[in-house]
């Protein structure tokens, strides 16, 4: 596994997300652990290595 912090963009509190290398392009949603708001995540993976990682606000 790999660890990316990031800022949650509603809470601006910062997270550890845990991240599956053997996954190379990953897409997902999943609610900010803090203030349980919704966060598109957009996360590319190369040779076990995090080349992108995008986090955006979904708007309520």
């Amino acid at each position: 596994m790999l660890e990316y912090n990031f800022d949650c963009p509603h809470c601006w509190q910062n997270q550890l997300k845990m991240i599956d290398p053997s996954i190379e392009i990953q897409n997902f949603i999943e609610d900010c652990e803090i203030c349980c708001n919704p966060l598109e995540f957009d996360i590319v993976v190369n040779e076990n290595n995090l080349e992108s990682f995008l986090v955006k606000e979904i708007g309520q």
